[in-house]
């Protein structure tokens, strides 16, 4: 009986905060709902569009790489074909919060390749260069994490 009741408590204290907001709105009192309006018209869609576009970004440059990769791999003979197999799933080695902060790190503004890049060219700013902290970075970021994914799969 006790290993039976153990997952259970554990899943409880895992959803209270889930069930908390869900009594937030069932309770009689107004201001659960007021609170809940106000961030529906004020910043939810702009969140809920955001998060599409980084799903819909990430599933494209996954299933890209990865398809491309293993088409690659498995159809092509070419010198170091089989370190590449193996390369290929190195990302899987690392946990993404730590790709992401190399990769954060490495291609910033301060970062050793725009240091570089404004060296070599002779600017003192890259304004075309892509901001790293952005949607369009974490695609970048996620998808160089999870492709192993869809190679494996492949």
């Amino acid at each position: 009986m006790r290993l039976r009741l153990t997952p259970i408590l554990l899943s409880l204290i895992l959803a209270l905060p889930i069930l908390g907001i869900f009594a937030a709105l069932l309770s009689p009192s107004s201001t659960s709902g007021d609170v809940l309006t106000h961030l529906v018209t004020t910043v939810l869609p702009g969140y809920a569009w955001t998060t599409l576009w980084l799903a819909i970004g990430v599933a494209w440059g996954v299933a890209s790489m990865g398809i491309i990769t293993a088409w690659l791999v498995a159809t092509c003979d070419f010198p170091g074909k089989r370190i590449y197999e193996w390369a290929l799933i190195l990302p899987l080695a690392m946990p993404t919060y730590v790709m992401a902060y190399a990769y954060t790190d490495f291609f910033q503004f301060s970062g050793p390749i725009q240091t570089f890049l404004r060296d070599l060219l002779g600017v003192s700013k890259l304004d075309w260069f892509p901001e790293p902290r952005s949607v369009w970075g974490a695609v970048c970021v996620l998808s160089l994490a999870l492709y192993p994914y869809v190679y494996l799969l492949c």
